[in-house]
């Protein structure tokens, strides 16, 4: 059953007011702006969703299932038959802490296994199991689907606008974080 309960952004009274406050703070931004972060940060968190929803029946996380997903587009595409911690915590752009936890899990699950590297013994390297291949295998395909569903409503014109549009913005977004 979908849930029908409204969004505060959806309440445009609140979100006026909402508009309003962040003006009280900084009078000089662009009520639009305010306006464009909220849906962008909205449509990111259900799209988000969507995915996670997606792997839900394989019983993993979204972020579980994209280190499957890393390693097995490695030594399908890549050209390797596993990866080290490092390089997954930086190809899913988070903390090696949180992605040793996300290993240790499937690790336990049967679904991955760690090797001693045989060029460097202080580290290991990360490869799946038959059973960790086939899950993310057979539910790929629906994932994708899932995700590409939601994308389907922009023509292909409007895909192409949106991804120049995105590209922009992170590029706005990363000179303003490196000043």
């Amino acid at each position: 059953m979908a849930d029908t309960k409204q969004h505060w952004f959806e309440d445009k009274e609140k979100r006026e007011r909402w508009i309003n406050f962040v003006q009280t703070l900084n009078p000089d931004i662009d009520p639009q702006a305010t306006r464009l972060m909220d849906e962008f940060n909205a449509v990111s968190k259900m799209i988000h969703n969507v995915g996670q929803t997606s792997v839900d029946t394989a019983g993993l996380s979204l972020a579980q299932y994209r280190i499957l997903m890393q390693l097995l587009f490695a030594e399908q595409i890549g050209g390797k038959e596993c990866l080290n911690p490092s390089e997954i915590s930086e190809r899913q752009g988070t903390s090696r802490n949180t992605v040793s936890a996300l290993i240790r899990s499937l690790e336990e699950d049967g679904l991955i296994e760690r090797s001693l590297d045989p060029h460097d013994r202080r580290k290991f390297n990360i490869q799946l199991t038959e059973n960790g291949r086939s899950l993310v295998t057979n539910h790929a395909r629906q994932h994708f689907q899932t995700i590409g569903h939601c994308f389907s409503t922009l023509s292909p014109d409007e895909q192409t606008t949106l991804s120049n549009l995105l590209t922009k913005l992170k590029t706005q977004a990363q000179l303003t974080v490196n000043g």
